[in-house]
């Protein structure tokens, strides 16, 4: 008896393997999504603390002007420090025959002897300088590929006024430049920027540091308190030029990983639940009502003898040879997404071994839980069917006892042709079976919702950030702060039609028990090249004293406009005061605090210094301007808005927009195997009535209209609601991806509601097409035919 069971169940899968391909799919779009997200997310996180452990990554870092190397063991005696180790580094231009904007370089000592004992760096081609050789340095492996430099070519670099040319004897990687970006800037610019090694003593002599460090590192103990250990530092350092000590949250490098890692975090644990979650109810109700439309089989294999169990064993076999392809479909395509999706982030990560690593117990999770949907689905709907005599369930079920319904009462009914009151009343009288399948529906326009509306936030970040804030056409930063009186050589530069002089200050804010360590940036009082703009979308104005503040840092330090912060300086005297809170700006690129430029002079007790300017300059005047702050020594770095939105569109956007991608796909798989098998299993449930109609003369048109119309019906009213549930999961995810570096605008335009609802209706009418090819080939007797 259950050889017959299992040829019945060959034989109905091959005749609905339609239907049971869209539930494969379903379910495999959901194990793919969190193969792929979740997967990416976790092969990501052990590969950065694979890599922090390999090269002891600090846990602290203190940057000075000068301090003597025998400083260096009273320092490693601060309670809670395991180990210390001390640098020069240094920026330094590089002479880059190819391009006119200023190149520049960050060199960084080595030991004389042995490896660095903290932020070791990784040899990626060629060989370790020779400690005794002044003119052999190691670049890092971005510049190095985007500059199409490898091990034996020649670099020239004007280090301290003098020109030197250098020989690259290999190239490198280090976890404190994962991600490296040059000073004032906000992405990579590997053409323009890299990392230098270079032996200590070569780097000694060029900038008379003998016996000299101007940075160090430590690596502290389990039990260590951080801002204790911070805080120490900055009292033993400050006769030293102190620049500030920070802990690992706040290095470069490690905050944008981490604040990826975040998102990604977010992404991959919402997005596939959401997907999977959607999954599992789709499971549910599509194999429910599927097994529901065979009823009668069930009570005939009651009345030949079968047990309950087989027969129930036989339809979970039935739901599960659907969910295991969608298994195997989705393990396969997740590994395969998931290492392009690792793919991505090789490209703007340095990391070594990085690749996408499979995590069986996450595939078997995501497995189970779509096993135990099918089964809950399943299930239910055999053993509603398996409580009835056989006698009665051989019958078709008896028809509900109607009553007048709005139509009929209101009186709309009469205005509208019969076809069309049929289509209502079927509905009306099947709210239950209706309302969840516009549910259905409506999680994939949700879906969709959240893909598209990533796109509307990335570039209305572009815009805001690039076109409105960052009105100047070139940024200027300097090595090291200069007086105000630059700003006159400045206007007399080739091309500028508007100079702006800028400052940078780090400091500290605290209120209450909050606080943050931040950089405030100095602008002038009439500043049009630099916008603040306010939630209402109107400039915020400088105020004389106090500070405008990014909303974010508002809401991380628990202030709103009128209250105090006692600000502490964490250069020169490291002054401090108490400044009032004037504004609040929304920008979505960094945490951030801006002031009064002559206010900021007065607070940290320094006058007229700058350390940067925003330049207007004519476009035919552009290259002529580069070539002169090419030769200019006291110039850091030149940035451009036009440059730093093309680098965000290459190395974030990018990246976004591939996920985005992947979810639009994905959610239109769900949307057509959802309205596909609704449509299939109304016609199931509906077939001797509609083959009734052809026997009374109905067209085939005029069928088909009843049956698609009434799917048509759900799928309209699933997209105001899909719309609906999409604007709330888009809000949550806004709130799950906010990190101090990149926070996506809560924006949602109109064209991803009538994309959202276009793809669902195409889908719709792809199954229609569908659909109605199998209602043309009905066969009216078969359907007709009642087993007695």
């Amino acid at each position: 008896m259950v050889a017959a069971l299992h040829q019945k169940l060959r034989r109905e899968l091959w005749q609905l393997k339609g239907q049971m391909l869209s539930i494969a799919l379903v379910v495999a779009t959901g194990i793919m999504t969190v193969i792929t997200m979740r997967g990416g997310y976790e092969s990501l996180v052990s590969a950065q603390q694979d890599y922090y452990q390999q090269t002891r990554f600090a846990d602290v870092w203190v940057a000075v002007r000068r301090a003597p190397e025998s400083l260096l063991p009273q320092l490693s005696r601060v309670p809670g420090i395991a180990l210390a180790d001390s640098r020069i580094s240094r920026m330094a231009t590089l002479d880059l025959p190819d391009i006119d904007a200023p190149a520049i370089a960050r060199f960084v000592s080595l030991p004389v002897q042995g490896r660095p004992l903290l932020n070791d760096i990784v040899i990626q081609r060629g060989r370790y300088p020779d400690h005794a050789a002044i003119d052999e340095v190691l670049i890092n492996e971005k510049f190095a590929v985007a500059r199409q430099l490898r091990p034996g070519d020649n670099i020239r670099a004007i280090i301290n006024g003098r020109a030197r040319e250098l020989n690259i004897v290999g190239t490198a990687i280090s976890p404190e430049h994962v991600y490296a970006m040059p000073p004032g800037a906000l992405m990579p610019d590997d053409q323009r920027y890299g990392i230098l090694w270079m032996g200590k003593t070569a780097l000694e002599a060029a900038w008379d540091m003998d016996g000299a460090f101007n940075e160090a590192f430590f690596k502290l103990t389990p039990d260590a308190d951080v801002l204790e250990v911070v805080s120490t530092l900055n009292g033993l350092l400050d006769p030293f030029g102190n620049q500030g000590a920070y802990p690992r949250r706040d290095q470069p490098s490690h905050l944008i990983l981490q604040g990826e890692l975040d998102q990604n975090r977010v992404m991959g644990t919402a997005i596939p639940a959401i997907f999977l979650s959607i999954a599992v109810f789709l499971l549910h109700l599509v194999l429910g009502r599927l097994i529901t439309t065979q009823r009668g089989e069930i009570a005939v294999l009651k009345a030949f003898g079968y047990r309950n169990s087989e027969i129930g064993t036989h339809y979970l076999m039935f739901a599960l040879a659907a969910v295991a392809a969608g298994i195997a479909i989705g393990g396969l395509g997740g590994v395969a997404l998931g290492q392009a999706y690792i793919g991505l982030y090789q490209q703007y990560f340095d990391i070594p071994e990085l690749h996408y690593q499979i995590s069986w117990p996450l595939i078997l999770s995501a497995a189970l839980i779509s096993l135990l949907g099918a089964a809950s689905g399943a299930m239910s709907a055999v053993l509603k069917a398996a409580r009835l005599p056989p006698a009665e369930a051989m019958r078709p079920e008896a028809p509900a006892t109607y009553r007048a319904g709005p139509l009929e009462r209101t009186g709309l009914g009469d205005r509208l042709p019969a076809s069309a009151r049929m289509v209502l009343r079927n509905i009306e009288r099947k709210p239950w079976q209706t309302l969840l399948s516009s549910t259905g529906v409506a999680f994939s326009v949700a879906i969709l919702v959240i893909g598209f509306f990533m796109f509307d936030g990335i570039r209305y970040l572009m815009t805001l950030q690039f076109q409105e804030i960052q009105r100047e056409d070139v940024a200027i930063t300097f090595y090291e702060p200069q007086s105000d009186g630059i700003m006159h050589e400045l206007w007399r530069l080739p091309g500028v039609t508007r100079a702006e002089p800028l400052r940078s200050a780090p400091a500290r804010l605290v209120h209450s028990h909050l606080q943050r360590d931040i950089s405030i940036t100095g602008l002038a009082p009439d500043s049009q090249l630099r916008r603040l703009i306010a939630s209402s979308g109107l400039d915020q104005p400088l105020p004389p004293e106090g500070l405008v503040v990014s909303r974010l840092l508002a809401e991380r330090l628990g202030i709103a406009v009128g209250d105090v912060l006692d600000v502490r300086m964490l250069e020169g005297q490291r002054h401090r005061g108490r400044v009032v809170v004037g504004g609040i700006v929304d920008d979505f690129m960094g945490i951030n605090a801006y002031m009064n430029l002559t206010a900021l002079d007065t607070l940290s007790g320094q006058q007229q210094l700058i350390s940067g300017a925003l330049l207007s300059v004519s476009s035919d005047q552009r290259t002529i301007l580069y070539r002169t702050l090419k030769q200019a020594p006291m110039v850091a770095g030149v940035a451009s808005p036009d440059d730093s939105l093309q680098s965000f569109e290459q190395e974030m956007a990018q990246g976004i927009f591939v996920s985005v991608g992947f979810l639009v796909g994905f959610a239109s798989v769900i949307a057509v195997g959802v309205i596909y098998n609704g449509a299939r299993i109304a016609l199931s449930e509906r077939g001797r009535e509609l083959a009734s109609l052809r026997v009374m003369g109905f067209h085939r048109r005029e069928v088909a209209l009843l049956l698609l119309g009434e799917q048509a019906l759900i799928t309209l009213i699933a997209i105001p609601l899909g719309w609906l549930l999409g604007y709330t999961l888009a809000w949550a995810v806004v709130q799950g991806m906010q990190t101090d570096l990149f926070r996506l605008p809560y924006v949602v335009n109109y064209d991803t509601w009538w994309y959202s609802a276009a793809i669902v209706v195409i889908a719709a009418a792809g199954s229609a097409v569908a659909v109605r090819r199998r209602l043309d080939r009905f066969d009216l007797i078969s359907v007709l035919k009642t087993r007695e």
